[in-house]
């Protein structure tokens, strides 16, 4: 591949008014509006004693910004410039100057964030009556929670302080601060995020983690999951407050429970005739040692867990075992023992399988990273709130235009449906006033692009029955 032409210094100039670099965000935001989040925005968002008289002013509008700037590849408050280039004024009216989002979340404090948090929540619902963006839901769908540490630098950042985190099998010390996540999924989608809540790194991994479990599961019921849901973790999350909200709720769990004396004597008393071998889909990483597994053996015992306390439970003790591989030439097998407490009827492989999809959570946590959670902006830990709620909610849209896209967009990931849909350069056209977009020519997404226009731009809603 080479230059075709002699350019000079000369050659290149930014003056062009009619050429859109993301005309992708206009299904996008029309999707946007048709499931109202602009209007949950007003509604729910009020800052009634501002620090600045005029920074709590039209904050609906201003969130929708941050959005779609997160949709098109923002991750700091400068990149939304990105949505008021060119032609794109064009396309979109009520977009605000990066530095007037910025005072806005400024404003932002815990109680503001909840807010920012039930919309979130709402939002997702709505997508979901809109889209199917949870296919599946109504037989079965799995709620995943688990934690991030987001490192940040200097000392301007409020709330940031060292946390435990793990860099390629071992645990590190880490200045930065800490996000917990839900998601809901099923089988055969990709995951939505149902919840987001900021938290100071130095946080207790599954500090809230019982509420949060609680409100997600409303969520997914109120989503369409009328089937079982199972709640998954990991042993930050194997703890009253988590199986006490999903027994109350009407949910199954499948949480790792930590290792102490009473599950070291559980894992002792199985018989060695009742491990079973189990071997995976595919390939796992071994998360203390680095390598490859691929087969395991795994068995069950009935446990009770929380004996000393008044919300004692006795559940199946579901423990893998695997080879410890720094031991390969031992005369007898070391095993390594991996419990989780689980109350599912499947059998004991199965259950094993299904309890490993917790990892599809991670995949969120990548997406995130890749866009958004690039950077926390801010020096406030209100305004970060803010921006990770943004972030979670950019995710939950996009993911549900790539389902209207079709095909295998509708599991991609965020990366892919900014470069293939959403990031696609246009020139904005007005025959007789007729507005039209002018894509280029052999784009090899044209169709997926095209399936999304035609699945927003011409879409009507459904006619409410007269009496």
């Amino acid at each position: 591949m080479q230059v075709l032409h002699n350019f000079t210094p000369a050659s290149a100039v930014f003056d062009d008014d009619h050429l859109v670099s993301c005309a992708g965000l206009v299904p996008v935001m029309t999707l946007a509006a048709q499931t109202g989040l602009p209007q949950l925005l007003a509604d729910k968002i009020c800052i009634p004693a501002p620090m600045i008289k005029s920074g709590s002013a039209n904050p609906s509008p201003k969130l929708t910004t941050l959005i779609a700037g997160m949709c098109v590849g923002a991750d700091c408050i400068d990149d939304l410039d990105m949505v008021r280039s060119g032609g794109m004024k064009s396309l979109f009216g009520g977009v605000y100057a990066p530095s007037t989002i910025g005072i806005l979340l400024r404003e932002f404090t815990f109680g503001h964030a909840r807010q920012l948090e039930s919309v979130l929540r709402r939002h997702l619902v709505r997508l979901c009556q809109r889209v199917d963006v949870l296919p599946g839901a109504d037989t079965g769908a799995f709620i995943d929670i688990d934690s991030l540490l987001r490192p940040v630098y200097g000392h301007a950042k409020q709330g940031a302080s060292y946390g435990h985190t793990k860099i390629a099998g071992k645990q590190v010390l880490r200045k930065g601060l800490s996000p917990l996540v839900t998601t809901i999924s099923t089988p055969g989608s990709a995951p939505v995020i149902a919840g987001m809540r900021l938290r100071a790194g130095k946080a207790n991994s599954g500090k809230g983690a019982g509420r949060m479990v609680a409100q997600a599961i409303a969520t997914a019921r109120a989503a369409g999951a009328s089937g079982q849901i199972l709640v998954r973790g990991d042993s930050s999350y194997g703890t009253r407050a988590v199986v006490g909200a999903c027994r109350r709720h009407d949910a199954r769990f499948s949480l790792v429970m930590a290792r102490n004396t009473a599950i070291d004597r559980a894992i002792s008393s199985i018989d060695e005739q009742a491990w079973t071998p189990v071997r995976y889909p595919g390939a796992v990483r071994d998360p203390e040692t680095g390598e490859w597994i691929s087969d395991a053996e795994v068995a069950e015992i009935t446990y009770t867990a929380f004996a000393s306390t008044k919300d004692r439970i006795t559940a199946r003790l579901v423990v893998r075992r695997v080879k410890d591989a720094r031991y390969r030439d031992a005369l007898f097998p070391v095993w390594r023992y991996h419990p989780f407490f689980t109350n599912t009827d499947l059998p004991t492989p199965d259950a094993d399988i299904t309890h490993r999809g917790h990892a599809i959570i991670e995949t969120v946590f990548a997406d995130l990273i890749d866009g958004p959670l690039a950077h926390m902006p801010s020096g406030r830990f209100g305004a970060n709130s803010a921006w990770i709620l943004c972030a979670a909610i950019a995710h939950n849209l996009l993911r549900a235009a790539g389902v209207l896209a079709g095909g295998a967009h509708a599991v991609a990931r965020g990366a892919t449906l900014r470069r293939k849909i959403v990031n696609v350069a246009a020139r904005l056209a007005r025959p007789q006033r007729r507005p039209f977009l002018h894509l280029p020519t052999h784009w090899p997404w044209a169709q997926a692009w095209t399936t999304l226009w035609h699945n927003t731009i011409g879409y009507s809603p459904p006619q409410l029955a007269t009496p």
